[in-house]
């Protein structure tokens, strides 16, 4: 819409978010009227309209079969445009139009915003299957009626009051019509029996719909009169209510057609079913952080004990070995710590990346440097954990190995990562590169008895199903090469 009206009219900004206030708005009357809608703008030289957006009926059948957004129609080949753009008047004028054998009624309702008209709404009413109207259809063609008196005067909609239109109420998940006190005149059957889950044992008509509100979902303390002006329907608002072990939203749009208040129609919608998964995520998620917490706390607890151990062993051989145990089981518990403060399975891997590398530079303070270069981005938890692991191993096997005692130097770590598209494998590549004494001469990565290559190798290759190589740098020292595929992340095209 943003490009028809900009290409096409002369309408300021301020109007055009006028037009998307009121199509974020106009299911509604869509619904009750049973009939399309296609909202037309005259473009910047007066001598046609242009289709900048168009709704169809949950309600009924619909008028058009084919996407009418982005047609020009010339001024004066449809009379009731015209009059409804110069008149500023609701046009009802002229017999049913013929559309492939369907008969349909056209209306002309006029935009208006600050006394200027925006543009006119066609409403096109499907005649096929017009029957004697029940109370229901009369509640809502009559409701529709004062809704477009509103859109004709500029008083509708109503800025500010709109919600997720996911989850809003619609016309057929419950309808109330109110009178001016706020006495229900019309409830919809499944308004109805929303009122009775919440424990209403009587019909709605007649009652003050405010004050059973309030009885229904009763507070502690004061009687809760936001909640009274709201199900009274004098101003326009949402919320919910809970009561009887029952949740139903609800939404007040006060009716004005003539500028004074007569009523108002409530919206509802039982959400109880939403509410309760949404309170099972957030325990099931509660859940997972504290099996993660105690799952930190114990690698950490484990960690201490080896820890212990290792300072009462005489053998040198022994002590060393138990410190790269209490490493290793760190860089798990470093990923556990992060996961317990997430509310899903995936965790920003720079972090965890930095973190690993104060660790293992521990060994030697103030003697070797490290640092990250690019970005892992966030990773999901069994990669996470197990590239943890691997990193920790690579980078304490290049402070213990590439230099030698007392010399100082380098480690870097450097992650790229391209995404792939739709259903494609992304890859991730992890450089560590050190600027230390390089490889030994006829090293052979495979053939290397060192436990710390083993676990790399085992981790990368089977756990992973990436690559790993151990090649000499470009100027010294040794680059250590990982490439490892990614599965798409959830929600991308083509999932």
């Amino acid at each position: 819409m943003n490009d028809l009206v900009r290409h096409h009219t002369a309408l300021s900004d301020t109007d055009l978010q006028w037009l998307h206030l009121l199509v974020s708005e106009w299911q509604l009357l869509s619904d009750l009227s049973f009939a399309d809608l296609v909202l037309w703008v005259p473009t910047r030289d007066g001598s046609r309209y242009v289709s900048v957006a168009q709704m169809r009926p949950n309600t009924g059948p619909t008028s058009y079969q084919d996407d009418m957004v982005g047609h020009l129609v010339p001024r004066g080949k449809r009379p009731l445009l015209d009059a409804a753009l110069d008149d500023g008047r609701i046009v009802r004028e002229g017999d049913p139009e013929w559309r492939e054998e369907v008969p349909v009624r056209v209306e002309s309702i006029p935009v208006r915003r600050a006394g200027r008209v925006l543009g006119v709404i066609a409403r096109n009413t499907n005649l096929l299957t017009v029957r004697t109207p029940s109370r229901l259809e009369l509640t809502y063609l009559q409701s529709a009626s004062d809704l477009a008196q509103m859109i004709a005067t500029g008083s509708f909609p109503y800025p500010g009051q709109q919600g997720d239109t996911d989850v809003s109420p619609r016309v057929g998940d419950g309808l109330i019509r109110l009178d001016a006190d706020g006495v229900v005149q019309y409830a919809s059957p499944n308004a109805l029996s929303a009122y009775h889950r919440l424990g209403l044992a009587a019909d709605l008509v007649g009652l003050h719909l405010g004050q059973a509100t309030t009885e229904l979902a009763p507070t502690r303390g004061p009687v809760d009169e936001s909640m009274i002006k709201l199900a009274s329907g004098w101003a326009p608002r949402a919320a919910e209510v809970e009561g009887n072990d029952c949740v139903v939203q609800l939404r007040a749009i006060p009716l004005q057609p003539k500028g004074s208040r007569i009523g108002s129609l409530v919206l509802l919608r039982d959400i109880t079913e939403v509410r309760h998964r949404e309170r099972e995520l957030l325990t099931k998620d509660a859940t997972i952080r504290e099996i993660h917490h105690r799952v930190k706390n114990n690698l950490q607890t484990v960690a201490a004990l080896l820890r212990l151990q290792s300072r009462r062993m005489d053998s040198d051989r022994a002590r060393d070995a138990l410190n790269e145990a209490v490493r290793r089981v760190g860089s798990i518990a470093i990923v556990h710590e992060t996961l317990s403060q997430n509310l899903d399975e995936r965790v920003e891997f720079d972090e965890i990346t930095d973190r690993v590398l104060g660790m293992v530079a521990e060994l030697s303070p103030d003697r070797i440097r490290g640092y990250r270069t690019g970005r892992f981005g966030i990773l999901p938890a069994e990669v996470a954990t197990p590239l943890a692991m691997v990193l920790t191993e690579v980078l304490q096997n290049a402070l213990e190995h590439a230099f030698a005692a007392g010399a100082q130097g380098t480690v870097e770590v450097g992650a790229v990562r391209t995404e792939g598209a739709g259903r494609e494998t992304g890859r991730l590549l992890v450089t560590v590169q050190d600027d230390g004494c390089g490889l030994p001469e006829g090293f052979d990565m495979r053939q290397a008895g060192n436990l710390g290559l083993q676990i790399v190798r085992t981790l990368v290759e089977g756990e992973l199903g990436g690559t790993f190589d151990m090649v000499p740098a470009p100027e010294r020292g040794t680059r250590v090469l990982f490439d490892l595929p990614l599965a798409p992340e959830p929600g991308v095209a083509g999932e």
